[in-house]
């Protein structure tokens, strides 16, 4: 295995990490470092933990008979998932299974890794669509414990179709997986899984619906949440550490909900310039831009087998940070993934690619 590898960004600009660029209004940062400072810090954490529940419930709208668990991060939770489906097999059986489409997030493959599980990833198509039937033969085989839907899809930044997905979540349920729709970048999409939830609830009785507030604006204060039916999440929150969320963390979560208006201009800033840089990245000569509901795109450059690479270190040198996904799957070959920045970081990328190309 390798380490989780983080880029050094000093002094670059940063659209590696699909991070938020904007930050807090002067006057929000002031009112909150007087709150943070106010906190009893030699106290663990209390029940004000549960007031964040409730808000982040309230946010997403959770449906009636849901419960919601809270996690350092999506990573957290997805780490938690693996532990609670680590359950003892009989001698000669089957370890647990956790299936996802590949290329997809790398926390769903190394969870599995720590924890003891398979893993098995399904390709996806060319063009990095599900491919259902694969999928449909892979639940069928495999039988897994978890299935991952990543939607919009990490690193491709599209949507699933919905009905295919509606397919693969009924099969999921009659081979007894638990479904993880992981929704990490919603609020730069265009649907909302718990519409569906809510329009066939008996449908949804294994599924469970994972956001973080990481996409959301607050990537340093590392607050991932889980909703689904009661009893299930009853289940899981059974290993999940005493005082996983800090003091510091919940009060700037709901600081940040109590001001989500300011949150939700910044998304939809960040929409704006997704769909400026979606058109100029198309008038480049050989790049390759796939639609997105996140914010990122996807990018191939035509070339040599080390074009990506080549594009890469030409932004570097000129003072931009992306990620160079090109050896993460054969599909991905020749790729970068560019996190969508501020209207002056996306004109950097865009002279910086016309310069390179």
């Amino acid at each position: 295995m390798h380490a989780y590898a983080i880029q050094s960004s000093q002094g670059m600009v940063k659209l590696d990490t699909m991070e938020n660029p904007h930050r807090l209004p002067l006057e929000l940062q002031h009112a909150l470092g007087q709150r943070l400072g106010a906190l009893a810090l030699n106290r663990y954490p209390d029940a004000r933990v549960d007031d964040l529940r409730h808000a982040l419930a309230a946010h997403a709208r959770m449906p009636d008979g849901f419960g919601i668990m809270l996690g350092n991060g999506s990573d957290e939770l997805i780490s938690l998932l693996a532990m609670a489906c680590d359950v003892p097999v009989p001698l000669g059986g089957k370890k647990p299974v956790i299936l996802a489409p590949i290329p997809g997030f790398v926390m769903y493959a190394m969870s599995a890794a720590l924890q003891g599980l398979d893993f098995y990833g399904v390709p996806l198509t060319p063009d990095f669509d599900l491919d259902e039937a694969a999928m449909l033969r892979a639940i069928a085989q495999q039988q897994p414990a978890l299935v991952y839907l990543a939607n919009p899809n990490n690193p491709t930044a599209k949507l699933w179709d919905a009905q295919a997905m509606a397919r693969i979540v009924s099969a999921a349920g009659q081979a007894g997986s638990i479904v993880v729709i992981d929704e990490a970048y919603q609020p730069f999409s265009s649907r909302d899984y718990l519409d569906t939830i809510r329009a066939l609830p008996q449908a949804h009785t294994h599924v469970l619906l994972m956001r973080t507030m990481s996409k959301f604006g607050l990537a340093g204060v590392r607050i991932g949440y889980m909703v689904g039916p009661a009893e299930l999440i009853a289940q899981v929150d059974k290993v999940r550490p005493p005082f996983n969320i800090s003091v510091l963390n919940y009060e700037c979560a709901l600081f940040a909900l109590e001001h989500q208006e300011v949150f939700a201009a910044q998304a939809c800033d960040i929409r704006a310039q997704r769909a400026m840089l979606l058109e100029a990245l198309r008038s480049l000569p050989g790049a390759h831009a796939w639609d997105s509901d996140a914010n990122m795109l996807l990018v191939r450059f035509d070339g040599a087998p080390d074009r990506a690479q080549y594009v890469f270190d030409g932004l570097k040198q000129r003072g931009v940070l992306v990620k160079n996904v090109s050896k993460m799957h054969p599909l991905l070959a020749n790729c970068l993934r560019l996190t969508v920045g501020t209207a002056a970081e996306n004109m950097r990328l865009l002279r910086a690619l016309q310069e390179i190309l």
